[in-house]
């Protein structure tokens, strides 16, 4: 039973209609406002602010069954669900991370049927499932990053349980879950909060109007998204939070919101015996995310490193538009693996500024940032949502996979990029509102006609064949060569949980070589090399030793692990990872 209390401090009167019965409700203090009538478990319900007779979604509703416009309905994870109390959790420091939509990872996009393939990420050795934001959307399938329902989860999904279900399916595995959580911003349709209090203020970021974090009213506001964090970490037994945007963070108080997330999640993190994690998605560059509070940081987990992405895409692709711009250069590379930020209070011809600013090497640790060869937004941001294995021949796709993997950095894959899925994943929506679904198709076509795309080839975000095109096709598998990048990723994360030299954090483990010509580049962890080949050349990189691991990409030259090599012929586009003599 709850009393179904909910803050409106604007309000002058509130009301609440439980299983189509209407009570007045009654003010506790500071804004705040109870049901004098108790409601059940499901109970519908819903709020009357002053004079209105169209009742609202609870700002904090547990289930939204009907969608962001219907009624709220009173739930709890029904605790037959969990059978995960063995699962002692573990750091997200150097583990290997899997991002998946959950519509478009199996073709009945739910979380029931996403269990059914969490044994192949197991045999891959996946060790954290990373979700695309669950929370309440309007519509059947979106990226999620249009979520207004803060507190639920998404029912075309399958609702709360499904994804406990979810949680309790990848613990009994050995697998920690992250979600992908966005507070800097809520989606154009069903975001009722405004009608409750100032949860949005004047200002504005890239998508509307910015969350109050440090004006008037604000401690509630922040206190409605801490309960929305801890939710998914303590309901659901979750193990992690990825952060969206949080440059889009705009606060000004001394305790800014993520170091008090931070907290928050280390006093949960104790108290339930297990690690917790927070994960930041940045623009910015700043050490500050990751540096300890001790040493005036906010202290998280770890944070995405897009200049990671950018100096490994652009080496092997040739790819130089936009905000790559600056990257492809073999120094570049080096610099990035050798140091982990490229700009690092550098010019940044994008942004026609400096940016950045330099890691402190004896605070921080490599593991504190996560790096890839993609992601949903490297890919779903591109006009047409193309992978590289749609402009990438396999070795230069085994190229990158060695630089992530065998990096001092903590690796993660992008849905069906293991197998070089040959599926794109392009960005896709479902508004029910004929006017906000035509402006986001507008308005995608014209952002990329900007930067010399033919309009008619952006898919319109609105066509169903668009999210349907993006789901992948598991029955590549077994083809080639989707089945022979398959082995080689496995064999890659098995080299590296297996070789201790790939567990050192430390920035200065890192060695670079390469050659002039842009032949051949080479990462040293301790006495292991990984030697990549970057043009279609063949190269003789000068290192001897026994081979470890070998994808050459369309070449058989016996360089079979187990063997010793001295100045080997590397085949263009090709990976030799060795233990140096």
């Amino acid at each position: 039973m709850t009393s179904l209390p909910v803050w409106a401090p604007t309000a002058q009167q509130m009301r609440v209609t439980i299983d189509g019965d209407i009570h007045s409700m009654r003010e506790t203090g500071d804004g705040w406002w109870e049901s004098p009538v108790p409601a059940s478990p499901g109970a519908r319900y819903g709020y009357l602010i002053d004079d209105s007779t169209d009742p609202l979604p609870d700002p904090r509703s547990p289930r939204q069954p009907d969608g962001v416009h219907g009624l709220s309905q009173v739930h709890e994870i029904d605790p037959d669900i969990w059978s995960d109390s063995d699962w002692q959790g573990r750091p997200v420091a150097g583990a290997v991370i899997y991002e998946l939509h959950v519509g478009t990872f199996t073709p009945d996009g739910t979380l029931d049927s996403a269990i059914a393939k969490l044994d192949h990420l197991v045999d891959i050795g996946v060790d954290f499932v990373e979700l695309m934001p669950v929370n309440t959307f309007n519509g059947t399938h979106n990226w999620g990053y249009d979520g207004v329902g803060w507190y639920a989860v998404q029912e075309t999904y399958g609702g709360p349980d499904a994804l406990a279900r979810f949680v309790n399916a990848c613990h009994l595995r050995g697998l920690g879950v992250i979600i992908d959580a966005v507070y800097n911003h809520l989606g154009p349709s069903g975001n009722y909060l405004p009608n409750y209090g100032p949860y949005l203020t004047e200002g504005a970021t890239s998508w509307g109007q910015s969350v109050n974090l440090d004006e008037a009213d604000s401690d509630e506001v922040r206190e409605f998204i801490l309960g929305s964090a801890l939710r998914w970490l303590e309901v659901f037994h979750v193990d992690g939070l990825r952060l969206d945007a949080v440059h889009a963070l705009v606060d000004r108080t001394a305790l800014h919101l993520l170091e008090e997330m931070q907290m928050r999640t280390d006093a949960l993190s104790h108290r339930v015996g297990r690690p917790l994690s927070l994960i930041a998605e940045s623009d910015l560059n700043d050490p500050k995310l990751i540096t300890s509070r001790t040493d005036g940081g906010y202290g998280l987990a770890a944070q995405w490193s897009d200049d990671g992405h950018h100096a490994i895409h652009t080496t092997v692709s040739g790819e130089r538009q936009g905000y790559y711009a600056d990257f492809g250069s073999l120094e570049c590379l080096s610099k990035v693996l050798r140091e982990g930020f490229f700009h690092a209070l550098t010019y940044s011809s994008f942004r026609r500024r400096r940016h950045g600013r330099p890691i402190n090497h004896q605070r921080v640790v490599t593991t504190s940032l996560v790096v890839y060869t993609c992601n949903h937004d490297q890919i779903g941001n591109r006009a047409i949502g193309d992978r590289p294995s749609h402009y990438l021949d396999p070795g230069q796709l085994a190229v990158k996979a060695a630089l992530v993997l065998t990096s001092p950095f903590t690796p993660m894959l992008f849905m069906g990029e293991e197998w070089a899925a040959s599926t794109p994943f392009q960005f896709f929506t479902s508004h029910p509102e004929p006017e906000l679904g035509e402006a986001t198709a507008n308005g995608r076509k014209a952002e990329f006609a900007e930067h010399g795309w033919d309009a008619a080839d952006v898919p319109d975000p609105q066509d169903p064949e668009t999210f349907s095109r993006s789901k992948l096709n598991w029955d590549e598998l077994a083809e080639q060569p989707h089945a022979a990048l398959l082995g080689f990723y496995r064999d890659l994360i098995t080299l590296r949980k297996s070789q201790l030299e790939y567990s050192d954090d430390d920035f200065d483990s890192v060695a670079i070589d390469f050659d002039d010509s842009n032949t051949w580049f080479a990462m040293h962890r301790g006495a292991l090399s990984t030697i990549v080949t970057l043009t279609e050349a063949p190269a003789e990189p000068p290192f001897s030793g026994t081979v470890l691991l070998a994808f050459e990409n369309g070449a058989s030259n016996g360089i079979e692990p187990g063997r010793n090599v001295t100045s080997p012929t590397l085949a263009g586009h090709s990976v030799l990872i060795i233990r140096r003599d």
